[in-house]
C-alpha cells in the first residue's frame, strides 16, 4: 500500500472515532441498561480519560484498541478535550484551590450565562481554547523554556540534585514535569546571585522584599491563603491564592477569551426555534473557540504591556548610577 493511501485511511478511522466518542459523550448515542452515564453536567467535574465507563461504551460500538486502533485513538482525543478542560483526571488536585481552576471555572458560569450549548466535546474545546493561552502566562511555567523544563525565571527546580550547585538542573525530569503541569507548582525562589543570572535587571531590596512577601506575609484576613505584591522577582504584579501564583496575563487571557467566544459565539445566526440544531451546535463551537483563543491571546499581550509599564514605573524608583555618584558614593 502506498504512503498517501494508508495515511489517508488512518486519518478516516481517527475521523470516525473521534465522531463516535463525541456523540456517546454528547449522549446521542443510546446507552444499554447496564451502561454507566459518562455524560456532562455543567458545574459538575469533568470526565477523565482514565475512567473505565467510557472505553465500555466504545466496546458496545465495536471500537477497541487491538482491533480497531485508530479509531480508538480518534474516540480518546474527543475524551481527552473534556479530560483537559473539565480538569476530569486531576479534580482530586486541582480543582478549585488554584487560582487558574477558579478563573476557568468563573469562565465556565459566564458561558452559561451567555447560553452557549452544553454539548460536551463543543463547549469543552470552548473552554480549553480560552484557558491555553491564559494557564501559559499565568506565571506557574516559562512557555519559552523548554530546554530546562519550562522552570520559570528565578525559581528552582523542585528536584535538583541534594547540596547542587546550581538548582536549575533538576534530576527527575519526569516529577518535575507532573509538579509543573499537573500540580501547578513553581518550586523555591533561587539564591540571589542564581536568580539575577535569569533576571538581570533583579536588585537586592527587589529579592528580599519578595522573600519576605512569599515567607512571611499572611496576606488577606491574616491567614496567608489570599495575597498579593506589586512587585515579584520579575517586577511585575502578582496575586498568590493557597500558594499558587497568578498574573495580569493571566487574568487578561481568562477575561478577554471569554469574552471573544461569547461574541464569537453569538455571530451563529440560529433558528428561531427554541431548539439549538447540531449544525448550529458545531458551527457555534467552532467560532467561539476561535473567539476564546484570539480574545485569550490579546488578554494576554495587553496583560503583558501591562506587566511591562509597572515594571517600567518600578524600576525608575530606584536610584540611578548618576544619583549614586552625586551623593559621593562611588
Amino acid at each position: 500500500m502506498e504512503l498517501l493511501p494508508l495515511l489517508q485511511s488512518l486519518y478516516q478511522s481517527g475521523k470516525k472515532g473521534y465522531k463516535t466518542g463525541t456523540e456517546i459523550q454528547e449522549g446521542l448515542i443510546k446507552k444499554t441498561p447496564d451502561s454507566k452515564d459518562t455524560g456532562f453536567v455543567p458545574g459538575r467535574y469533568g470526565q477523565s480519560v482514565l475512567g473505565p465507563g467510557f472505553k465500555k461504551e466504545l466496546r458496545e460500538q465495536d471500537i477497541t484498541l487491538r482491533q480497531t486502533p485508530m479509531e480508538f485513538l480518534g474516540a480518546y482525543a474527543s475524551r481527552a478535550i473534556v479530560d483537559v478542560a473539565n480538569d476530569g483526571t486531576r479534580t482530586h488536585y486541582w480543582r478549585y484551590n488554584h487560582p487558574a481552576a477558579i478563573a476557568q471555572r468563573v469562565s465556565d458560569i459566564a458561558l452559561d450565562a451567555a447560553g452557549l450549548p452544553q454539548g460536551i466535546v463543543g463547549r469543552s474545546a470552548i473552554s480549553l481554547g480560552i484557558a491555553a493561552p491564559a494557564i501559559a502566562s499565568a506565571g506557574t511555567f516559562d512557555i519559552t523554556n523548554p530546554g530546562e523544563l519550562f522552570r520559570q525565571k528565578g525559581y528552582a527546580q523542585t528536584y535538583a540534585e541534594e547540596g547542587s550547585e546550581d538548582r536549575r538542573e533538576t534530576s527527575q525530569p519526569a516529577q518535575e514535569l507532573f509538579e509543573r503541569f499537573f500540580l501547578g507548582r513553581t518550586g523555591r525562589p533561587l539564591k540571589y546571585d542564581t536568580a539575577k543570572e535569569d533576571i538581570p535587571d533583579l536588585t537586592p531590596g527587589r529579592y528580599g522584599n519578595y522573600m519576605d512577601y512569599l515567607y512571611n506575609d499572611k496576606g488577606l484576613l491574616g491567614i496567608g491563603i489570599v495575597k498579593g505584591t506589586m512587585e515579584n522577582l520579575q517586577g511585575v504584579p502578582e496575586v498568590r491564592i493557597a500558594g499558587f501564583p497568578f498574573s495580569l496575563p493571566g487574568a487578561g487571557g481568562f477575561a478577554a477569551g471569554t469574552t471573544g467566544a461569547i461574541v464569537a459565539a453569538n455571530t451563529v445566526k440560529r433558528a428561531s426555534s427554541n431548539v439549538i440544531k447540531p449544525a448550529e451546535r458545531r458551527s457555534i463551537a467552532k467560532r467561539g473557540t476561535l473567539g476564546g483563543v484570539v480574545g485569550s491571546a490579546l488578554g494576554v499581550a495587553v496583560g503583558n504591556v501591562m506587566n511591562e509599564q509597572i515594571a517600567s514605573a518600578n524600576r525608575q524608583r530606584l536610584p540611578t548610577l548618576q544619583n549614586y555618584t552625586e551623593q559621593g558614593n562611588i
